[in-house]
């Protein structure tokens, strides 16, 4: 039997809830930096960087770019070229849910968009079958049994080994359990964001629930998009997210969590860390949480990042400090 304590590589694993699978701690996340708009030849060398560092697994959208669609084709390119042999290695996520394509299919939670959306992954991806095939939102105009269904068919018709449910509320993702259940399918995982920034999956009990439930977990933006790094302590960088217009990450974000920033940096360097590796470890610390899911532009912002597993664990007063300034929120 697979034994992760005893693991000789370089990254620690954890078994995913009760589930027969192990996700290494540290997960690497393709929601920006590996579209059409990036350079092919980096985002190569990230996956190829982060598997020989113990990285397992991937994780995509249907809509992951820029433009949508154009992440799950380039890693299609890359598990050809470079990742052909080790298929039965690494774990290969996608998700439907959010805008994709134009037209009454193109999103939300239908069987229809979400199988449609699981076969075009799978053509781009260039693979048979993906390991975990995610709910990527709630669907409030579309019954509950009928997006569980297609999850429900996704396993039994061989596309996706396992099933997930992302940004659900507690009690949604309570009966969508419940329902999988009812028909033979286990959610494996859950994923929401999770930071120092963000801790509304603590306060909403999800993560509780999930511990109990023996369900998984992997918390994206742990580096709350790069705000819980060094990089806008000071300034904006002009090639950064948050110069960006058209990103997720707006100017406006950074300055009105700029003291508390400096004031997470200046606890992290009292005590010998940098900003992100405290960061990542304080996910880490939970025990709810299988993975912490980090996006990285380039391999040497990758190779900073997976370094986190070789720092101390954080010590009781480090963590009681980081609740005196990032309190969680009822």
């Amino acid at each position: 039997m697979f034994d992760a304590a005893r693991y000789d590589g370089r990254m620690p694993y954890r078994r995913c809830g009760d589930s027969g699978i192990f996700l290494p701690a540290i997960s690497l996340g393709l929601w920006h930096n590996f579209g059409h708009h990036d350079c092919f030849e980096e985002s190569r060398r990230m996956m190829k960087l982060a598997f020989d560092r113990g990285v397992t697994h991937f994780d995509l959208a249907n809509n992951y770019g820029p433009p949508p669609g154009s992440a799950e084709e380039n890693v299609g390119r890359i598990l050809v070229s470079d990742f052909i042999c080790h298929r039965d290695e690494f774990i290969l996520s996608t998700k439907a849910g959010h805008d994709m394509w134009h037209g009454p299919y193109g999103q939300a939670g239908s069987r229809k968009h979400l199988l449609a959306s699981l076969d075009q992954s799978l053509k781009r991806l260039r693979v048979d079958y993906v390991d975990i095939f995610y709910s990527h939102c709630p669907d409030y105009d579309t019954r509950l049994e009928e997006t569980m269904s297609a999850l429900a068919t996704a396993v039994t018709s061989g596309r996706a080994l396992y099933v997930g449910l992302s940004k659900y509320p507690l009690k949604r993702l309570k009966k969508a359990v419940k329902l999988l259940a009812q028909m033979g399918v286990r959610c494996v995982i859950y994923q929401p964001p999770y930071s120092l920034l963000d801790r509304q999956v603590e306060a909403d009990g999800i993560l509780d629930y999930l511990h109990e439930e023996s369900i998984g977990c992997i918390g994206f933006s742990p580096l709350a998009q790069g705000m819980l790094t060094h990089k806008y302590l000071e300034s904006i960088p002009e090639d950064s997210r948050a110069s960006r217009p058209e990103g997720f990450l707006q100017e406006n974000q950074v300055l009105d969590k700029r003291d508390l920033l400096r004031s997470l940096a200046d606890l992290a360097g009292a005590h010998g860390y940098s900003l992100q590796h405290l960061a990542i470890l304080w996910t880490l610390r939970h025990p709810a949480i299988t993975s912490s899911l980090i996006g990285a532009r380039n391999t040497a912002q990758l190779n900073d990042c997976l370094n986190a597993i070789q720092a101390p664990e954080l010590a009781p007063a480090i963590i009681d400090a980081l609740e005196a300034i990032c309190p969680l929120r009822q």
